[in-house]
Order: structure tokens, then C-alpha cells, then sequence
């Protein structure tokens, strides 16, 4: 794959759709199985207000922990001190590929961490920034078993931060103001 020529599943799905969340919805399980994972959740939120949740959620099958949230929430302020995935998104870094998180170092991911919220075993923390500022996180992983990330993999992860971090902001900017009225 080329890092121009978008896969033509996820094409079709920004051709056919223009709300941000009929794109989510649709493109989470095209990225599932291009990417043969077992889950892959879209993390939302807000960086003024430091509101977040995980809007959408795509699984393999009803084993997967869905790890949805209905509702936004306040950021812990312990989470980038607890998290270093989440403190490096926080620091606009590149995207990190974590092939198992077993063996992954501690200034990578907190193993226990991971174990304890996630369950997965390899995943990629793909950060969507956009003006020095985290709106969200793409987060494709495998379960049970390592997983060596591919050079097609990164291609196909760098387009998706291209496509879907503008709609995430658009997305969250609405979503967080209509909540900021209620």
C-alpha cells in the first residue's frame, strides 16, 4: 500500500458520509480487519476542557471488552503520571506501536496498567493532533498474543491520523459545546 492511495473501503466510506459520527461508526470496523485486530476504539476529547470518553468502540466478537463510554468525563489529573502512552498523546509525540505489552519498556507503557484497563496485548496509540493539542486517539490491538506491526501497518495508521483528525475535532467541538449548554 502507498502512503496516497487510501484503501478503497475507507474511501468509499468518506465519500458516502458526511457527519463525523456516520464516519466513525462505518470506517472503525473497515480499520479492524485491514489491520486484522480484535478491537479498535476511538477515543474523543477536549483540550480546553480536558473532557473525554471512548465514543466508539468496533470488536471481532462479544468476547472483546467493549470499552465504550456514554458519557464525558473529566481526565484524572494522575492519568499522563499513570499512563505514558497517554502523557506521550498528551505531548503531541508520534503515534507508538507497542508489538507486545508484555515486553514493552517501562517508559513506554505501564504494564499493569494496560492489563488492568485494556487487556490487550499488542496495539497502536495513534494520536490525533491537530494545532499542537490531543483531540483523540485511534486504538487498533490484538488480544492473547504479540503482533509485529508492519511498514504498511504505519502507512495505513498515518492516513487514518490524516483523514479522521480533523472530523474528531469538528466532532468533539460539537459535542462538547452542546454538552457545555445542557
Amino acid at each position: 500500500m502507498t502512503n496516497s492511495v487510501l484503501p478503497e473501503a475507507v474511501q468509499q466510506v468518506l465519500e458516502t458520509y458526511s457527519e463525523p459520527d456516520d464516519i466513525f461508526t462505518a470506517i472503525l470496523p473497515i480499520v479492524g480487519e485491514i489491520l486484522q485486530c480484535d478491537r479498535c476504539f476511538l477515543y474523543l476529547r477536549n483540550p480546553q476542557t480536558k473532557m473525554g470518553k471512548v465514543g466508539y468502540c468496533w470488536r471481532r466478537n462479544e468476547d472483546i471488552p467493549d470499552v465504550r463510554e456514554p458519557d464525558w468525563k473529566l481526565e484524572p489529573e494522575w492519568l499522563p503520571h499513570e499512563d505514558p502512552l497517554f502523557a506521550a498523546a498528551l505531548r503531541t509525540a508520534p503515534s507508538i506501536y507497542v508489538e507486545d505489552v508484555e515486553t514493552a519498556s517501562p517508559e513506554v507503557l505501564n504494564k499493569n496498567y494496560e492489563r488492568e484497563n485494556f487487556g490487550h496485548r499488542a496495539l497502536i496509540h495513534a494520536h490525533l493532533c491537530q494545532d499542537n493539542q490531543l483531540w483523540g486517539i485511534l486504538q487498533p490491538c490484538v488480544f492473547g498474543q504479540p503482533r509485529v506491526w508492519t511498514e504498511s501497518d504505519h502507512a495505513f495508521i498515518r492516513q487514518m491520523e490524516n483523514k479522521l483528525t480533523s472530523l474528531v475535532a469538528i466532532y468533539v467541538k460539537k459535542s462538547t459545546h452542546s454538552t457545555a449548554k445542557n
